[in-house]
């Protein structure tokens, strides 16, 4: 991350026929680097998230760098099941798409099913500081309900 961006707001959107998503400008362009691309990214059940392209694929070849290291120093060899694992969960959790006209993002196929929304369905949208995420409704009311009572202590530790 850049670290110029502190991406914060929570916003209703409804998803269109194509499923297509408005994002508010600001938080448009906090996600898409100076090449126009964004990564579209899978983060948990119910959750999609965007991050500036350039910022995330930086992040993630220096973790896929680091496993090719204990691949080839032969430190993974009895984790064989892990590394398939992690090597499935890399080929389908991202993709690089660039905004639309008026910062409309598509989700494309995958995407819609992991995210688990339908045409005409609203969805959150939530600045969550170094990215901004898309919420199922339903999964969004769970996290914060999950989350909320340690605001508190989590702003404490992160702040103090």
């Amino acid at each position: 991350m850049s670290g110029e961006a502190f991406i914060s707001g929570e916003i209703k959107r409804t998803v269109d026929d194509r499923f297509r998503i408005s994002l508010p400008a600001e938080m448009a362009q906090a996600v898409t680097d100076e090449s126009g691309e964004t990564m579209l990214t899978k983060e948990r059940a119910g959750c999609l998230s965007l991050w500036k392209a350039a910022d995330w694929q930086a992040r993630h070849d220096q973790g896929v760098d680091l496993i090719k290291q204990k691949i080839q120093a032969h430190r993974l060899e009895n984790r064989w099941d892990e590394v398939q694992r992690l090597g499935r969960l890399l080929s389908t959790r991202n993709r690089t798409i660039q905004l639309a006209n008026r910062s409309r993002c598509t989700i494309p196929e995958g995407f819609r099913e992991f995210l688990g929304v339908q045409p005409n369905q609203e969805v959150m949208i939530v600045g969550a500081v170094i990215c901004v995420e898309i919420w199922n409704l339903s999964a969004w009311q769970n996290l914060l309900e999950q989350d909320m009572p340690e605001f508190g202590t989590l702003f404490k530790e992160l702040s103090g």
